[in-house]
Order: C-alpha cells, then structure tokens, then sequence
C-alpha cells in the first residue's frame, strides 16, 4: 500500500517534469481527439480512457493547479481536483498497459505536442509513488542487480557463444581492447535469438570490422527508461560507457531493439550530462554503411513476397527509415510495404515495456488486430523486423491469431546471402 510519504514523493517527481515545453503543450492542446485515432489501444478497443492526451492527466492538474493563475484561483476556492493516491492507482494502468511510448500520437498532433515523451514523464511521478507494473519493477531490479532485465548473466551468454563457435567455427571476440566496434546485445536476442550474435559475426568477418563484445557492458535494453525512473536508466547508460571506454572503442553498436537505440543514443548523453567519447550507431545503419562502402557483399534473394514492420523506436523515434529499405532491396526480389509504415507504421503493440507487464497481456493481444489487419492487407508469406522485442511479440500475435507467417531479423536475413568465399557478387 503506498505511504504519505510515496504519494508525496510522486508528486514533487511530478511537478519536477514540468518544464517550458511541456507548459506549452497544455496551453496550446485543442483537444481535437486526432491523437486518438493515432493509437491502436483506442482504435482497437474504441474505449476514450485510451486517448493519448487523456493518458497524461495527473501531469496536467498539477501543471493547472501550481502553474497557472485559473489553476491557483480554482485550488483557493477549493474547486480543483487534486492528484490523490487513488487518482495514480487508477491512472497506473493506463500509464503502463496501453502505451508503448510508440509516439505515433505525437505525430498527428497538430500543435506539435510530444504527448509520449508527457506520459514518459507521468511514469517518473509513478515510479516515485510507488504505482508501477510488478513485471517492470522485476525487470528493474534484476537489471541494476543482474545486469539484464531477464536475469542474463555471461554465463549464458558465453554458453551461446560457446555453442555458436562450435557449430560454425566462427570467432566471437569479448573484451578485446582498443577494437572499432563494441557491439550490445538484448537479453532476448541472447536467449530467444542467438541467431542475431551468429549473424554478426558472419558479417564482421566478411566485412572485416574489428569488433567486440564487453564481459562487463554486454547488454543494451534498458529498463529504466521503459518503467520511468530516471536514476535506474542513468546507471544502466552509465554501465554502457564505463564498459566501451574501458575497451576504448571508437563506435558502440546498438543491436536490433527498439529502446535500447533510444536510451544508448539519444537519451544516454543527457542521462549521465555529458557527450560520449565514441559514436553509437544502430546494427542496420553500420550494415547500410558496410553495403555502401562495398564491404558488404550479398548474393541473390528471397523471392518470397515480404513486408518490414518498423520498430517504431528506430524509424519513428530515430530516423533510421532508409537503411533497412536498401539492405532489403539487395537481399528480397518481392518487398511490399505495408499501407501505412515508415514512420507512420503501427507499433507491435508490446514496446515500452508493455510486453515485460503480464496484466496487460490480454490487451496486447487484443490490439494486435491492427497489426493483423496490416497484414491481410498485402497478403505476405515473410515478415522482417529489426528488433528482438517486436519479432517476439509479432511471433506470439501471430500464433494467436493462426496467422502462418514466419517473422525474421534483417540482419539475419543479411547474413544468409553473404557472397561466400571465391563467389561473386550479383
């Protein structure tokens, strides 16, 4: 049950998230009801409870209430509603169940808001009150006390290196100091997919990239971004750089995971409040750059028609829409897009943490129907992605939904039509 204290804590965290920006996005709200029609949590189940802009109200009565002249005038008459206890219990489900942090919303809103990065800051007032998903909080602390959010220790992660340099006869180098590339790897792409830590090292050896893996630093995902604490996703960030300037490595490669590439890159510098010393780039920007460069080196196709789910953490939030259309183009003879995608796609429906949050299981799968209609679409055999928690999530919406369409990583599918030695490239 939470305390005076934890309430209290929640809402100094909340008020603490009110800056200039976010005034401006309350005053300037038209309440039009566009970003709605934007999120697949409303569209697929028509409930308003899931409209983007309603998902952050505890935020908006307190910016009403301490930051604006109505607001004050309204707490003094003791006409305002108050950010209770009870108020965060029945908000926390909307917070954590029907929001991925995709973004789409803000995309369609036409003022401008960056109603995601709101709710990003809603969560930071849970966490503090003590309102959060039991999945996520167990996920944080194994990740601050393990160092991987589904218990990974390198243990495991050496047992599958072990197992894939025994079956290809492949290096798979960690700790070499003074290498151009650390990569990082999800949990999931270690347990669920070692086919992507295989991939890599078939590609670096062809390409010839001087690469390796950090016992200390070796796993991307981070948590603390996905439940909303702040301090939990400084020192996983932190963790990252100790352990890439330690190797003294010139570039950090962030691995097919959505909100790993956001936290490693975009959000870690303002984490710990300063620049890195290396570049951090994405698996599919680096495979691009090696294909441009023609150290990337591909043979024939898969003639199976195929589609790519953005990861809406990568292309919508991180620009990185071009790449993989140009990988796919040397290694998929039958591509087709999906109606809406780039940056307009629809999100799996299990980032942000939703997929790690087992009470919003049954939502998840309900949504997936706007994914599943995407698909009946278009009518395809394959589909590709570029990150370790949509390709499960898309796999167990699928089987759910009797769908017999297989879902792969692009760097996989890269790594199958690598040129083999002495053959040439077509």
């Amino acid at each position: 049950m939470t305390s005076a204290l934890d309430i209290t804590k929640g809402i100094n965290a909340l008020k603490e998230q009110i800056d200039a920006p976010t005034a401006a996005f309350f005053s300037s709200c038209v309440h039009c009801g566009l970003c709605a029609e934007a999120c697949l949590f409303y569209t697929e189940t028509g409930d308003p409870r899931y409209t983007p802009i309603y998902k952050v109200e505890p935020l908006r009565r307190i910016w009403e209430s301490e930051y604006t002249l109505f607001g004050k005038l309204k707490k003094i008459l003791g006409l305002a509603k108050p950010v209770t206890d009870e108020m965060l219990a029945e908000w926390e489900p909307l917070i954590y169940d029907s929001c991925t942090l995709c973004g789409r919303c803000s995309m369609v809103c036409p003022v401008g808001n960056d109603i995601s990065a709101m709710i990003r800051k809603v969560r930071e007032g849970m966490v503090a009150a003590d309102h959060a998903p039991e999945g996520l909080i167990g996920a944080s602390t194994r990740a601050i006390k393990i160092g991987s959010p589904m218990g990974v220790r390198l243990k495991a992660l050496k047992a599958q290196i072990g197992h894939i340099e025994s079956d290809t006869g492949l290096t798979i180098p960690i700790d070499v100091e003074g290498a151009d590339y650390l990569a990082l790897l999800s949990s999931m792409e270690i347990i669920n997919f070692p086919e992507y830590i295989e991939s890599l090292a078939k590609i670096f050896k062809q390409a010839d990239v001087s690469w390796t893996l950090s016992s200390e630093a070796f796993e991307a995902t981070n948590s603390g971004i996905q439940i909303g604490c702040s301090d939990i996703a400084r020192e996983l960030v932190q963790r990252v750089v100790d352990g890439a300037e330690k190797l003294k490595v010139k570039y950090v490669i962030s691995p097919e995971c959505g909100h790993a590439y956001t936290a490693i890159r975009w959000d870690g510098p303002n984490l710990i409040g300063r620049a890195y010393s290396f570049k951090v780039v994405h698996i599919l920007e680096l495979l691009d750059e090696l294909q441009q460069s023609g150290r990337l080196k591909t043979s024939g196709s898969l003639d199976k028609k195929l589609t790519f789910h953005d990861p809406c953490q990568l292309v919508r939030k991180g620009g990185v829409e071009a790449q993989p259309r140009r990988l796919l183009e040397q290694v998929a003879s039958n591509f087709i897009e999906m109606n809406e995608h780039g940056n307009m796609n629809w999100c799996c429906g299990g980032g942000g943490g939703v997929s790690a949050n087992e009470r919003a299981d049954e939502l998840r799968i309900k949504v997936f129907n706007r994914k599943k209609t995407q698909l009946q679409e278009i009518n395809v055999e394959v589909m590709v992605t570029a990150c370790a928690n949509c390709r499960l999530v898309l796999e167990e919406g699928l089987e759910e939904n009797n769908m017999d369409i297989p879902v792969i990583g692009l760097s996989e599918l890269i790594s199958e039509h690598l040129v083999e030695d002495g053959e040439k490239n077509e």
